[in-house]
């Protein structure tokens, strides 16, 4: 999912009111949105500590460009120093701290060369992983939970328009209009949570399993190269994670 997803589901609604004669100007009503947008962001405010959601807001943008883990050049980086490794020992590798490109992997390294043992190594690495998975991890609880409280905050600013609405009986010429106008936060509640937060929150968790599986892959590779394994070896372990044979 991107924006352009979103924008298209949106096009094919009021595609669908035109056709059926609705003026799409109808939807615009920013009670409503208030209620809806508005409502429901607050119920997260108290469900999630104020970094969750100031960090939860910063990773929607993994929406539209999303982090990138590039597998193969990590795969080059590992087997490279695996090589290096066995010829000139795990001391050689200070040099390559500078050649990765997250932290995670530098921390790694920096441990194979300070002579940590490789089970502590694969231990500390391990909570490494588990930590950032949770903390990445936050942002998809918080958009499900956005999702799951606007369609209820759109129940609820529909009852708000019809007890409006209900004020009106004594004048039918405004009383249609006003029902319309109370299902409109309604709508504003099943496309906020179906088409924004809820696809946000699939793609968030898509990408946190991709930035997870990265680092078990590099955690694999490192204490391989602690444990001195031969470059086969490790191509054979890298193999799994990036889809290509091993070679022969």
């Amino acid at each position: 999912m991107n924006l352009l997803g979103t924008f298209l589901g949106i096009g094919c609604i009021i595609a669908s009111m035109l056709i059926e004669g609705t003026s799409p100007g109808i939807l615009i009503n920013l009670s409503a949105f208030l209620v809806v947008v508005g409502a429901s962001t607050c119920a997260c405010f108290v469900q999630f500590p104020l970094p969750v959601f100031i960090g939860s807001l910063k990773q929607f943008l993994w929406v539209v460009a999303p982090p990138h883990y590039n597998f193969d050049a990590q795969v080059e980086l590992l087997i490279s120093m695996s090589t290096t490794a066995r010829q000139q020992g795990l001391l050689a590798l200070e040099n390559s701290v500078g050649s990765a490109n997250d932290d995670f992997t530098r921390d790694g390294i920096q441990m194979i060369v300070d002579g940590v043992d490789k089970d502590a190594m694969q231990a500390l690495m391990e909570n490494a992983i588990s930590i950032q998975e949770d903390k990445d991890g936050a942002a998809v609880k918080f958009f499900e939970s956005l999702g799951g409280f606007s369609p209820t905050m759109g129940i609820i600013g529909a009852v708000l328009g019809l007890i409006h609405a209900m004020s009106l009986l004594d004048r039918p010429d405004l009383l249609g209009p006003s029902v319309a106008t109370a299902f409109v936060a309604t709508i504003y509640g099943l496309v906020f949570a179906n088409l924004i937060a809820l696809p946000a929150s699939g793609r968030i968790k898509a990408c946190v399993a991709e930035g997870t599986k990265f680092r078990v892959m590099t955690m694999e590779g490192l204490v391989s190269i602690a444990a001195g394994e031969n470059s086969m070896m490790l191509k054979r372990r890298m193999a799994v994670y990036t889809g290509q044979k091993e070679a022969q």
